[in-house]
């Protein structure tokens, strides 16, 4: 990593473990489809579309989608997203986007990918139906399946911002579609200004259906925040959870029940949950024998591949090679 105006830059690392890490058959648990998007496929589908863009060269508008000089922020990641939903605009450029995600994932030698993605961000810009959205994605997902030989799974996201309504809408969806693509729920956004608890009632009639559930926690807010989504939801598994470290009795209950975290060093960079990899907490998480998978995330905004989070885990964060396998 350089330092461009303060702020870490990724480069790519000179040296023998780019190969070895680009080889290792990967898998990829934590991915959003909302922030896979290829630059190139921006500017195209503005053009044909006629969306509104600050830029219409791919240089010109990576500093508005990808954090790229930006200081390390929360809300202000998330803010590259206000931009990225103007492209769902028709059932061709949602399935568009979708086919190159996994192509994407799939060139990484990524080689099983879980997708998730929230139908009220793909819908919201033309109206369109949340059971519309899903079924074009389950459409885009097999066919790039078929093509690329990754297997890939589709989580439903809901928005914690969003009314029990909208959340209950996208559960009936997942409990409908639940199946070969269709796998699970999980619950992202606000974690400060929208706690878990709101969303018992919806959660508990995914969990009675059987699908599976992940719930984004521990990255904006404390441990506190792990702690009441495990209470409360039925998570298998945490989206990021690295803060469970701030807390010795989170970090034995997440023990102690199994609970797998999804952590994701390059955004956790990115929004300011840890000042430099240097500090970032997988490591200790790895020596608390919690059960721990690196992902990327947002691989668009963060201008990551696994093959990077992998490289970042070993060489800025001090994770054993041995440590990967596991």
């Amino acid at each position: 990593m350089m330092q461009m105006n303060g702020v870490p830059e990724r480069t790519q690392p000179q040296d023998s473990l780019r190969p070895w890490a680009f080889q290792l058959p990967k898998i990829d648990l934590h991915r959003h489809l909302e922030g896979s998007l290829r630059l190139a496929t921006l500017t195209e589908l503005a053009r044909a579309y006629a969306i509104p863009l600050p830029s219409y060269d791919v240089e010109g508008l990576r500093p508005y989608v990808q954090m790229v000089e930006d200081v390390p922020d929360f809300h202000r990641f998330i803010e590259k997203f206000e931009l990225l939903r103007r492209f769902y605009t028709s059932k061709e450029a949602i399935q568009r986007i979708t086919r190159e995600a996994i192509a994407d994932a799939a060139a990484d030698n990524v080689v099983y990918l879980e997708l998730r993605f929230n139908p009220l961000a793909l819908a919201r810009i033309q109206g369109f139906a949340f059971r519309d959205v899903v079924a074009w994605v389950v459409e885009a997902t097999a066919e790039a399946e078929r093509e690329t030989g990754l297997r890939t799974c589709l989580i439903l996201q809901i928005p914690r911002q969003e009314s029990l309504e909208v959340a209950n809408e996208i559960v009936d969806i997942a409990i409908d579609t639940f199946g070969r693509w269709v796998r699970g729920v999980d619950l992202a956004g606000d974690e400060v200004t929208y706690p878990p608890e709101r969303f018992i009632e919806p959660f508990q009639r995914a969990y009675d259906a059987g699908l599976h559930i992940t719930i984004h926690a521990g990255e904006a807010m404390g441990a506190e925040s792990v702690r009441k989504a495990v209470l409360y939801l039925h998570p298998q598994r945490i989206g990021h959870g690295v803060r469970s470290v701030e807390n010795s009795s989170v970090v034995r209950m997440l023990y102690e029940q199994g609970i797998t975290l999804e952590v994701c060093p390059t955004s956790n960079l990115h929004t300011g949950v840890v000042p430099t990899l240097a500090v970032h907490p997988l490591a200790d998480l790895l020596r608390l024998r919690l059960q721990v998978t690196l992902n990327t995330d947002d691989p668009g905004v963060s201008a990551t591949t696994l093959t990077d989070e992998v490289l970042v885990a070993v060489e800025r964060i001090g994770v054993a090679p041995g440590a990967i396998y596991r």
